[in-house]
């Protein structure tokens, strides 16, 4: 039994987190510097919602590091929550 609960754990620490943050987008050219910088991150899946300015990232990083990578694009950012 011990052993299934430990291969539960490690399972879980490799799982990824889908990520919701607010990111003050008003332009295509916007959501493009968002796209530049998680792809220049790498190891991550994203989806760009422009009309409610709205970036998730599914990853196994650091909030922290996500949030300053979105904002390396100069646009304002804040981490909203897990989705």
């Amino acid at each position: 039994r011990r052993t299934s609960i430990d291969l539960e754990l490690n399972h879980n620490s490799n799982m990824t987190t889908k990520h919701e943050f607010f990111v003050d987008m008003t332009c295509e050219g916007c959501s493009g510097a968002v796209t530049r910088v998680l792809n220049k991150l790498g190891g991550v899946q994203f989806e760009i919602d422009l009309p409610n300015k709205k970036v998730f990232i599914e990853s196994d990083k650091d909030t922290d590091v996500l949030l300053e990578t979105l904002k390396k694009t100069g646009k304002a950012a804040n981490y909203i929550g897990p989705k």
